[in-house]
């Protein structure tokens, strides 16, 4: 009777996609088993599933998976005799549910549960940001808070995990301490990301940060697999991606494969004694990206790009360590497949190893052929940052499989130009062209993202002086310009940094005003920003202009998808022939164009039609895309000084 009882419980397990094991094996406590990454796992994965297995002594242990679907491959120690990693085969034929991790040693044994779940359909083919989307990146902590319901930490796992100390507390008047922005006050806010016209979301970190002083900004990862409590949990990320999809916004999170934190749990103990790189005396990066392309480059200096910490709190991952590698390569995975990511923003390219790095790249690329992947390569060299972008024909056969890199010089060249009046052959707007020119070094003009600030630089606003005109050109030249656009929150209305602390990155990374209750000013409603006081006097203007520009892009085709046709200007003054501080442009498919005249200058210009005729011969009919109104492009038309002219007409 027993044997028919046994079979019958086999028999409806499998049905259910479990394994019964409660007979002969007590489920592991957390003293035997402190934690298995990833925490769970899908069937019909390209990416082979390597558990990462952490308890007392545990290398001492046998691991088997009994039943079918799901087997044990191989079994490898590490240094430390407290992991192991275990290579798992999950056959296309596995049947979605909840199998055992047995461990046995000398009689005693104990399971751990672990979840296959079943793909979402599409799931491989998924669609990610591409030159159509407008990216809005926040900074969670200072964007909105909101009462979060109840935290489940459901994260595709059956084991509840333990929130651990967090030492770092809010203070919002301490510019570098938490000031206590949320999940939830993003998901409250999507309504206004969507109706800006935005289309894609990139948070900055949101993972554990649980360094002692200035956690908020999340680069110091404590924990890869688990949301930072003080932002809410994993199911709470993955409703916040539903609902950005609701919206038809995308999300793309911002990935660190370089560093981790020095509070990391596996700081304690690491798997492997090279886990991290161990340097004593410390030695610090030395933020040379050029000794990867350098003919001439001294090995010590590479290895000290490679090796080096990126700062003392923020340990150097060896990913020249295949269980490394293969741990971030599965994490970046993990993550898209259970929140359904639309795309991955790698932090700091450049200081990770570049052979383990294209490896990861195409991992993730294989797993999700049409995901795009953005880099931070900060480098104002157009060579050395063309370098990283995949299929690049470098000399060396470096390919980084990496499809999209950020246009560092162009940033730069957009703010400096902003900021100059008089000005002579090479200053102004001659240094957008200047740059826009060198786009032949680049393999994939598509897959550059634009943008004139991000979470590192100084605010926009303050750049330019404060000057709304200013500040509008900048909006004009993003939207316009080729590339993927991205928009640091805030900048649609000229955030300023904080006054009353000292200048540092946290004064700059403000908070938005409405994003608190108590907040005596909500910049989030058009009735707050039309009250706004002196400080965001502003406010409601450019806001204006912003919306209409990233609102007219969604649907327009020659900006997403056209080709530049660019022009600069040079007038005599005297026997002097300098530059005019104005620029145009044209972008352009077969079927439509828009006509972009930046006017830099402090005076007027006046529209030399004639100028365009290789383009276009005669007046053009067209529609201001700003007011709305039709216009006539032909010769004597005005542009005031410092604004934009965007015109769309049919070709």
């Amino acid at each position: 009777m027993k044997k028919t009882l046994l079979m019958a419980s086999i028999v409806l397990s499998a049905a259910c996609g479990t394994v019964p094991e409660s007979v002969d094996h007590p489920d592991a406590t957390r003293e035997e088993i402190c934690r298995v990454e990833p925490l769970s796992w899908w069937v019909g994965m390209k990416t082979s599933l390597q558990l990462m297995v952490q308890g007392p002594d545990i290398a001492s242990f046998e691991v088997s998976i009994p039943g079918k679907g799901l087997s044990v491959k191989s079994v490898h120690k590490a240094d430390s005799p407290n992991f192991l990693f275990v290579d798992v085969d999950v056959a296309p034929s596995a049947t979605p549910g909840t199998y055992y991790l047995v461990f046995s040693k000398d009689g005693q044994s104990f399971r751990y549960p672990y979840r296959i779940g079943e793909r979402a359909s599409g799931s491989a083919r998924r669609e990610s940001f591409s030159t159509a989307d407008m990216i809005y990146l926040i900074m969670p902590d200072r964007f909105a808070r909101s009462e979060a319901p109840e935290s489940t930490y459901e994260d595709g796992s059956l084991v509840p995990w333990t929130v651990p100390v967090l030492p770092d507390q809010v203070d919002r008047k301490d510019a570098v301490a938490r000031h206590g922005g949320n999940l939830q006050g993003i998901i409250d806010h999507l309504d206004y990301i969507e109706d800006l016209g935005a289309t894609a979301i990139w948070c900055t970190p949101l993972l554990l940060d649980n360094q002692p002083h200035e956690s908020y900004h999340g680069y110091a990862c404590a924990d890869y697999y688990h949301i930072d409590p003080r932002f809410g949990d994993n199911a709470l990320y993955r409703t916040f991606v539903q609902k950005a999809h609701e919206r038809g916004l995308k999300v793309i999170m911002d990935v660190v494969t370089n560093h981790c934190g020095t509070a990391h749990w596996w700081m304690e103990e690491a798997p492997f004694k090279d886990w991290y790189h161990v340097n004593e005396p410390y030695m610090q990066m030395n933020a040379l990206f050029s000794v990867y392309m350098d003919p001439h480059a001294s090995i010590r200096d590479r290895e000290r790009q490679e090796s080096g910490w990126f700062v003392p709190s923020m340990p150097d991952m060896n990913l020249d360590n295949p269980y490394v590698l293969k741990y971030f390569q599965q994490w970046a995975v993990w993550w898209t497949e259970y929140a359904g990511l639309d795309g991955l923003r790698v932090d700091t390219y450049p200081y990770n190893e570049p052979g383990p790095m294209s490896r990861w790249c195409k991992a993730v690329l294989e797993e999700y052929p049409h995901m795009n992947i953005v880099g931070e390569c900060w480098d104002m060299n157009i060579p050395q940052l063309a370098y990283w972008q995949k299929d690049n024909p470098n000399k060396n056969g470096f390919n980084s499989n990496l499809p999209s890199i950020m246009d560092f010089p162009l940033q730069n060249a957009i703010l400096r130009a902003l900021q100059e009046d008089k000005v002579y052959w090479d200053e102004g707007m001659t240094r957008i062209y200047t740059v826009l020119a060198q786009d032949f070094a680049y393999q994939d003009l598509s897959h550059m993202v634009t943008f004139f600030a991000n979470h590192d630089h100084a605010r926009t606003g303050d750049v330019l002086g404060r000057d709304p005109q200013r500040m509008k050109l900048a909006l004009a030249l993003l939207a316009t310009l080729r590339g993927i656009p991205q928009l640091y929150y805030g900048d649609e209305m000229m955030f300023l940094e904080r006054k009353d602390v000292p200048s540092h990155d946290g004064a700059k990374r403000i908070d938005f005003p409405g994003g608190w209750a108590d907040d005596p000013v909500n910049l989030f409603t058009a009735v707050g920003r039309a009250r706004a006081p002196e400080l965001y006097g502003e406010a409601a203007d450019v806001h204006d202009y912003a919306r209409a520009l990233f609102r007219w892009r969604k649907g327009c085709k020659a900006v997403q998808e056209g080709r530049t046709l660019h022009f600069l200007s040079r007038r005599n003054v005297g026997p002097v022939n300098i530059t005019d501080n104005s620029y145009s442009f044209f972008r352009y498919t077969d079927d439509e164009a828009v006509f972009v005249y930046i006017n830099n200058n402090p005076e007027p210009r006046t529209l030399e039609w004639n100028h365009y005729r290789e383009f276009v011969t005669g007046p053009v009919q067209g529609t201001d895309i700003l007011s709305g109104d039709p216009v006539t492009l032909k010769d004597g038309l005005s542009i005031p000084p410092k604004s934009a002219l965007i015109v769309q007409f049919n070709r």
